[in-house]
């Protein structure tokens, strides 16, 4: 079984216990205390190449090495999730994935994912996936990203679907609302994106990687926030998340890419409390949806072109942005905003 390998660069100035340390770094992978406990009895966890206790102390400059092996294959359970589907044919569904679910099963999380969910809805309608495990799955969305996501049903439309992504035929626009308002107001981002060594949650720009484009449009200016149309021309993991930060716009609500603090630090004095508030009680994920695709119905030769409600989250946070920073000469009607940005 081939072992999945992470790095990571421990980079703190004091030291730290490495049971204690790989805990807090949260990886999804280090699912539990104790499976940590066993990587590292079993020497699957080395830092600097050698073998250590887990009371080892970290200094600064310590590679961590995680040797994982793959997770064993397990039979996918059928279970009865509310789905909204948006569009079905017998060749491929459209999914509009609420925020908070997760793809597909893996470390830490066997069930309750949208792969157990179409399997109760489709069943045996369903391509094999590109993945084991991952019947029907075509692309995927950060657990915390809402939107839509196509489903294939057969491995003809898989493989088709799989081919148009890879030549860029299928358009993915995404509203996000970002801390800071975008300067210039309409760009492209290219960049390199690789994982990062000090945090391999993240992924981060790097002189090497995998090659990057996000195009954004400032489509409603609010003070110290926007309301951004993206499009991708590439799918990196966590890419708008992380081409944003890299300008300096995070996304609002991204615990990953973004602080409070941030935040705190562009609205004034008055103003911190009321967006702890919105950020503890109403938006408890990154304000990013994919709202809109577009593709030619790879068997039918159909155009296909649908867009996904607002969810009531980024919904409530678009109007609390108004009420509290909202323009007097630019007020808020995103009905007409989203109609008359349907073109880039």
């Amino acid at each position: 079984m081939k072992p999945q390998r992470i790095k990571i660069i421990y980079d703190r100035e004091e030291q730290y216990r490495l049971d204690k340390f790989l805990v807090e770094m949260r990886i999804q992978e280090l699912y539990s205390r104790s499976f940590i406990e066993r990587l590292i009895a079993e020497d699957r966890i080395l830092v600097n190449l050698i073998p250590v206790k887990k009371s080892y102390q970290l200094e600064p400059g310590d590679e961590i090495d995680l040797n994982l092996p793959d997770p064993e294959p397990t039979e996918i359970v059928a279970q009865e999730i509310p789905l909204h589907i948006v569009y079905e044919d017998e060749d491929l569904a459209i999914i509009d994935k609420p925020a908070g679910m997760i793809v597909h099963p893996g470390f830490g999380n066997p069930d309750q994912t949208l792969v157990n969910a179409i399997v109760w809805h489709f069943g045996s309608q369903l391509s094999s996936g590109r993945e084991v495990n991952r019947p029907g799955i075509v692309h995927r969305l950060d657990r915390g990203t809402s939107g839509l996501m196509i489903i294939a049903k057969n491995d003809a439309t898989q493989a088709l679907l799989s081919e148009m992504f890879a030549r860029r035929e299928i358009t993915k626009t995404y509203l996000a609302i970002s801390t800071g308002v975008p300067d210039p107001p309409e760009d492209s981002i290219e960049t390199c994106i690789t994982r990062s060594i000090s945090n391999p949650r993240k992924m981060v720009v790097a002189d090497e990687g995998r090659w990057s484009l996000t195009h954004y449009k400032t489509i409603k200016t609010f003070h110290y926030f926007a309301l951004l149309k993206v499009h991708l021309e590439t799918g990196r993991m966590h890419q708008i998340r992380v081409h944003f930060a890299h300008r300096n716009m995070p996304v609002l609500g991204d615990l990953l890419y973004n602080t409070r603090r941030y935040v705190h630090s562009l609205v004034p004095e008055n103003m911190k409390k009321k967006v702890t508030d919105l950020l503890t009680t109403h938006l408890l994920r990154q304000a990013l949806h994919a709202w809109r695709l577009e593709f030619t119905h790879p068997v039918s030769g159909k155009l296909i072109d649908v867009c996904s409600a607002i969810p009531e989250d980024i919904m409530y946070s678009l109007s609390w942005l108004e009420s509290n920073f909202g323009l007097a000469d630019d007020p808020l009607d995103l009905d007409k905003l989203l109609e008359s940005n349907k073109t880039w």
